[in-house]
Parts: structure tokens; sequence; C-alpha cells
């Protein structure tokens, strides 16, 4: 069997000093992460964390920056997980929207709301892309080859 990593892309955007986050319901429980998904069969990163964003916060990024690259293996079903996350701006957002099937809200919360609900964190890779986003860790997106 051919061991295959799933490749995910998520989007730190910080406006206002609030950051955009969604809640979403994971088998039965609500959890926080940043707008995130899986990346689709032709589709470059980019645009997977541009349409992500789209359909699980109502919102259009425009990516400015990769902040890291994280893997990440599920220690209840050994799945691992590939993440890119990017950071850049959001803008028009789109109220009449409906979101992704599971996220009940986009949320726009402060450094200090966010870490207070630490608990509740979809896994570590949020708050590992979040104090790499503190920190200053920015790369180019020409880093990435298509």
């Amino acid at each position: 069997m051919i061991w295959t990593p799933r490749t995910t892309v998520a989007a730190i955007i910080e406006q206002e000093n609030k950051f955009l986050v969604v809640e979403e319901e994971i088998n039965g429980k609500m959890t926080l992460n940043q707008p995130a998904g899986h990346l689709e069969s032709g589709e470059s990163l980019i645009d997977a964390v541009i349409r992500e964003t789209q359909e699980e916060t109502a919102w259009t990024l425009e990516p400015s920056e990769l902040i890291g690259i994280y893997r990440w293996q599920h220690p209840e079903n050994n799945d691992t997980y590939i993440r890119y996350c990017f950071t850049g701006s959001a803008s028009n957002f789109n109220p009449n929207q409906k979101l992704d099937d599971d996220i009940h809200q986009a949320l726009w919360l402060n450094k200090q709301q966010l870490l207070a609900r630490q608990a509740d964190f979809r896994s570590p890779l949020v708050l590992d892309c979040l104090n790499d986003y503190l920190a200053g860790q920015r790369y180019p997106l020409t880093l990435l080859r298509n």
C-alpha cells in the first residue's frame, strides 16, 4: 500500500487586530480553525486557499505570502496531513453566501479571544500556524511552483 498524506491549505487573515476563523463541527464536536481545506485534483495551492477561504467564510482572499509548510499525524487514525499556510488580505464579503455544510460561522477574533479558545482548536496546526505568523515568518509565493 502506498502512503498518501493529505494535502491541505489554510489562511491566516488579520484585519484591525482580529483574525478570521471558522467554527466547524467535526465528528459531533464544535472546533475552531483557520479557513482551511483539501487541495483538489488539478488545483494550485494558491487557488485552493482562495477557494477554501471563500467557501468557508464568504470572504475573498488575496494571498500575499506563505507562512509555512507543516506536517501533522492525527493521533487517533494516523492520517498524515501536509498543511500549506498562507496569509493575505480579505475583501468582497458576500453576506448572502451559504457557507460549507460543516461550518457554523465565520468569526473575527482578537489574539486574546483566539488563544482563550485553544481547547477548541481543530488540531495543533492552528496554533503552530498562528505562532509562526505572529513571529513574522513569511516566504514569497514564488517559492511555490505549479
